[in-house]
């Protein structure tokens, strides 16, 4: 059998997961004094609500070896084959703490996923049909190191303010921001975030992102296709839903969309009110 292990910064939930027989391992979350394994101990309407409150951004923590550890002597007890796959190695630590731990296994493979959130989500999805087809671990392995340049996301911020208590923006300017209200869209390049533009209002936003996935090439419905929003509202997604119509009607219901809440390791720095898709463009 092949197991396949990742962290919570996938944004599954723990009820998917087991249902999907995924490992999902917990980042930490910690505010003040209080440390938290992310989704297991906090969930995202807790997590949210005690960021609203903070006026200090709380801190992740990546996992460490002896986790991942724990996991590969039972998956060798078992004599099961594991691939571990990791949100960015450029955003965390995580994806070094796996290869540390599985330097001394032969039977585990690594994949850096290049992505975060529902991007990293769209590579464990895809691992999952190539183990349904049966292939074996080496070849999923191979395809998987291919495919994690092909993921896109990208995504639409509602507010400047956590980019601002994170220090990636200044006051002044998370301030006419607020004011002009400018929706700075992201998208995550060599593992890194990125800004690729910024709109004035939601709709100019939504018409933003359709664009971009437009300029892809287009979505591939054939593989994984995802939406999530951060916060404990999905208005600001639903609506995105509706302006982009066009990109769905032909190919998916929209009652068939799979929609997430993003969780606390990307929550953290987009606050509330955040949307994204994921996708495998066309080609």
């Amino acid at each position: 059998m092949i197991r396949i292990i990742t962290d919570t910064a996938s944004d599954f939930s723990v009820e998917e997961a087991k249902e999907l027989n995924i490992t999902l391992l917990p980042m930490l979350i910690s505010f003040d004094n209080d440390t938290y394994l992310d989704r297991f101990e906090l969930s995202t309407d807790e997590f949210y609500d005690l960021l609203i409150k903070s006026d200090k951004l709380p801190i992740t923590s990546q996992i460490n070896p002896a986790t991942f550890e724990e996991e590969f002597k039972k998956a060798k007890e078992a004599n099961d084959d594991v691939i571990v796959i990791t949100m960015s190695s450029e955003l965390s630590g995580t994806y070094q703490s796996a290869c540390i731990a599985a330097s001394e296994y032969d039977n585990v493979y690594v994949v850096d996923t290049k992505e975060v959130t529902i991007g990293e989500q769209c590579i464990i999805r895809y691992a999952l049909t190539l183990i349904e087809q049966g292939l074996p671990v080496e070849k999923i392995y191979e395809i998987l190191l291919e495919m994690v340049d092909k993921v896109k996301i990208v995504a639409l911020l509602d507010t400047l303010e956590y980019l601002k208590k994170g220090g990636r923006i200044s006051p002044t300017v998370a301030f006419a921001g607020a004011i002009l209200s400018i929706k700075p869209a992201v998208t995550v390049t060599d593992g890194k975030v990125e800004i690729i533009g910024k709109a004035r209002g939601s709709k100019n936003g939504n018409n933003f992102l359709i664009q971009t996935i437009q300029k892809c090439g287009g979505i591939d419905f054939s593989k994984p296709v995802l939406l999530a929003y951060s916060g404990t509202d999905r208005t600001l997604l639903d609506q995105y839903i509706r302006d982009s119509k066009s990109l769905w009607e032909d190919h998916i219901k929209e009652e068939d969309i799979k929609v997430f809440n993003i969780g606390s390791t990307v929550g953290t720095h987009v606050g509330p009110g955040g949307i994204a898709i994921a996708f495998f463009p066309l080609g």
